[in-house]
């Protein structure tokens, strides 16, 4: 049977570097607080004036490839995770799908191509449809690609947000960026994706919403952040993952990992994940490697480039057993356990 793993792993990040400082100094009402102080985030990367969802994309893309042993052409699937779907700068595409523009260009001419739509855990949603081709035997090797020009709702929120407790403040933590991983099935048992699970709590559906500005043409996004980093909606990941490893007949401490990696939301809130993980597992938690300080959220990306980064500086070193924690608009959560050993990267 195929054991599915990360073959190779690509990312693009924008030039053009905005400090907090500089965002913040553009609003008309500054905000009470200081935003860098409970973020953790003092930079994020925009787009330039030449790129968008789909340019960026398709260099994360291309950056894979250069590393892999799949060439383009012989990659049965292709899955498209991105929240925008900005091509042509500021065109929105809904049709065609964007993992079919993408496997166009790069010349994945025999593959699969669909996209994917799910929020911030757009990435590890891919993955998770793709290893389970994978380990079916339908596909031997995919590519899941998201590039994000996310850094609209932060223009929007610069020129609408005018009170303290305005629900666009979460947008002002964005930045853009792009990433890319291939799977295969030529895992081993010191190279593999041991599972992907994911769930939903439509309880807190209405956390993260985002849609057309009701004020002007910019799209925004609306977050209640307190509700969100509540102790009810940061339990859901661990009481998720508890349950999960005990139908598996093993525990947080059994599963021996050695970084978890969270979604780069800020400091602070991936902080208290960790000290309720560690209160509910019972154990200690391993290290938590981020990039939020310089490269802001990324939404669908965020896992993929703190790989990408600490891979490459050797933070994260060959061997290291990972779990990947998303969460997305409030209501996903989940787990990502992988080994990663060779990855191209």
């Amino acid at each position: 049977m195929p054991i599915p793993r990360f073959e190779s792993l690509g990312a693009y990040l924008p030039e053009n570097e905005v400090s907090t400082r500089d965002l913040v100094s553009r609003m008309d009402h500054q905000p009470v607080f200081d935003l860098g102080a409970i973020t953790g985030i003092h930079h994020r990367r925009f787009a330039g004036a030449d790129e968008d969802s789909f340019t960026m994309a398709l260099r994360a893309a291309r950056d894979c490839l250069s590393r892999s042993s799949h060439p383009a052409g012989e990659l049965d699937v292709v899955i498209s995770t991105s929240i925008t779907r900005f091509k042509d700068r500021d065109r929105f595409y809904f049709e065609p799908s964007f993992a079919h523009m993408v496997a166009r260009e790069i010349g994945a001419t025999s593959a699969v191509c669909f996209d994917v739509s799910n929020a911030c855990a757009g990435m590890i949603t891919g993955v998770a449809v793709l290893e389970r081709m994978v380990r079916a035997g339908t596909a031997r090797s995919g590519m899941v690609v998201s590039g994000e020009r996310i850094s609209v709702i932060a223009e929007t929120a610069v020129r609408e947000i005018d009170h303290p407790h305005d629900p666009q403040f979460a947008s002002l933590t964005v930045g853009d960026s792009a990433a890319a991983v291939v799977v295969d099935g030529r895992g081993t048992a010191e190279e593999r994706i041991d599972y992907v699970e994911l769930t939903t709590s439509a309880a807190h559906a209405d956390l993260c919403i985002g849609m057309p500005s009701d004020r002007s043409q910019g799209v925004a996004l609306y977050t209640d952040n307190q509700s969100m980093h509540a102790t009810e909606r940061v339990a859901l990941w661990p009481t998720f993952q508890r349950d999960f490893l005990a139908k598996r007949g093993t525990s947080f401490a059994e599963e021996g990992y050695d970084f978890v990696i969270h979604h780069q939301i800020g400091t602070r809130l991936t902080d208290k994940a960790q000290r309720m993980a560690a209160r509910l597992f019972n154990t200690p938690m391993p290290p938590s490697p981020m990039v939020v300080d310089r490269y802001g959220n990324t939404s669908s990306t965020s896992h993929f480039v703190v790989l990408y980064e600490h891979l490459r500086d050797g933070s994260i070193p060959p061997g290291s057993k990972l779990l990947l924690v998303p969460a997305a608009s409030g209501i996903v959560t989940g787990c990502l356990a992988a080994t990663v050993s060779s990855i191209g990267i």
